[in-house]
């Protein structure tokens, strides 16, 4: 079996013509910085691809958050003192298996982030342990929640618990762009909800985000504070802490081109999960979950977790893995460094944020026996580039099955 001659990404940016023509006007036309028809154009867009009523073009996802976690904490906490952030020591119950932006706007902000397992059936945020958490913490008002590589998470029974203990949702919807729960766009749920255009996302902009929200006050809020909190003054006048934050027109360009396509991606998005699932059916393995009862993923990654008895010996340190071979036997480390080796990438799925040196004396809250851990020592992330060939994902196919048989 030959190494691939040029690499297989995990999911590398897909360009299609309508990107350069944007741009090319927004260069043009001389509108290159944070105005102008583009930005204009894709916040629409979104709001029409999501059904939410207002959509603030931003610098990253990560920015996106952070917007939408300072909005909620001056709605249940008032106006921040100087330099104390809008949640100023308050706890806040985020996803514990996911990237580590979903989390860190709630530390800019001054809060404590309490985390929550998560559960077998979409890898999201549960809601028993939320329930739990909040018996232990019931002067908790805020909840962020991720929907984990394009699946979304049980939202009907988190927004039941956040009801029921008067606490708002914000939604990181950064991976899910596309994605629908009984019909509904992910994006829609939370108060406030976010959503990415990184480069290795469903589309992107190369860098780039949304805030979404129906609330009017929240999306002008958003607009001034992310373009450093300017006062309708003749000079510049402030008043308020204010970032820069705001998408730039380029970027907004290669986006407005990217969204007619993100039907597409999906559709090859899926076929590719379908060709693994289909691939592994005689291994001792199974694909990251979804009720398909309430669920459509935009199957953003392809993922894969090796059933436990098919586990060979792993260990992992901060910064290393180690392992030992076993016929018929193998793990995630062996897998991504054989995958490596014929030039093709694939990722451990998403480190715990209990686990990280960083978060590990914050609060955590399980039902299942820490189920994230499991499934990031049991678990890793497939090449899911669209641009793979079906030859190239038959390939890959055979690589994970060697491994099991070496």
């Amino acid at each position: 079996m030959k190494k691939f001659e040029t690499k297989i990404w995990l999911s590398s940016p897909t360009m299609h013509g309508e990107e350069l023509k944007f741009m090319t006007e927004a260069y043009e036309t001389n509108w290159m910085s944070t105005v102008g028809e583009n930005i204009n154009e894709v916040e629409q867009m979104t709001c029409e691809q999501i059904g939410c009523g207002y959509a603030v073009a931003l610098s990253s996802g990560t920015a996106a958050l952070h917007m939408a976690v300072r909005l909620a904490g001056e709605r249940l906490y008032g106006y921040p003192r100087q330099g104390k952030g809008a949640l100023c020591g308050h706890r806040v119950f985020c996803s514990d298996m996911t990237f580590d932006a979903t989390v860190n706007p709630v530390v800019y902000e001054g809060g404590i982030p309490v985390f929550i397992d998560t559960e077998y059936d979409t890898w999201n945020m549960d809601p028993q342990a939320l329930e739990q958490a909040f018996r232990q913490y019931p002067q908790v008002r805020l909840v962020v929640m991720a929907h984990l590589y394009g699946v979304p998470g049980k939202i009907d029974e988190i927004l039941e618990v956040c009801h029921r203990h008067d606490a708002l949702l914000i939604e990181d919807a950064a991976e899910s762009l596309g994605a629908s729960y009984q019909g509904r766009q992910t994006g829609t749920f939370g108060d406030y909800s976010a959503i990415s255009f990184n480069g290795n996302k469903i589309i992107t902009g190369s860098a780039g985000g949304m805030l979404l929200t129906d609330r009017k006050e929240a999306a002008d809020k958003v607009r001034k504070w992310s373009t450093q909190a300017r006062e309708n003054a003749p000079w510049y006048q402030h008043e308020e802490l204010g970032y820069n934050y705001r998408m730039s027109n380029v970027i907004a360009g290669v986006v407005r081109g990217q969204y007619p396509h993100l039907k597409e991606h999906i559709a090859l998005k899926k076929a590719i999960y379908e060709r693994y699932q289909e691939g592994f059916r005689d291994l001792p393995v199974m694909m990251n979950p979804f009720d398909a009862d309430t669920s459509e993923p935009n199957y953003w990654l392809s993922c894969m977790l090796i059933e436990p008895d098919a586990m060979c010996r792993q260990v992992r340190s901060e910064h290393e893995a180690l392992y030992r071979s076993e016929k018929g036997k193998t793990c995630p480390t062996e897998i991504l460094e054989a995958l490596a080796a014929y030039n093709a990438e694939g990722r451990p799925i998403w480190k715990p944020m209990h686990m990280q040196p960083i978060y590990r004396n914050n609060p955590f809250f399980t039902r299942e026996g820490d189920a994230g851990m499991d499934i990031f020592h049991r678990g890793l992330c497939l090449p899911s580039d669209i641009k793979m060939t079906e030859a190239q994902q038959e390939q890959i196919i055979e690589i994970v099955h060697n491994c099991f048989d070496s």
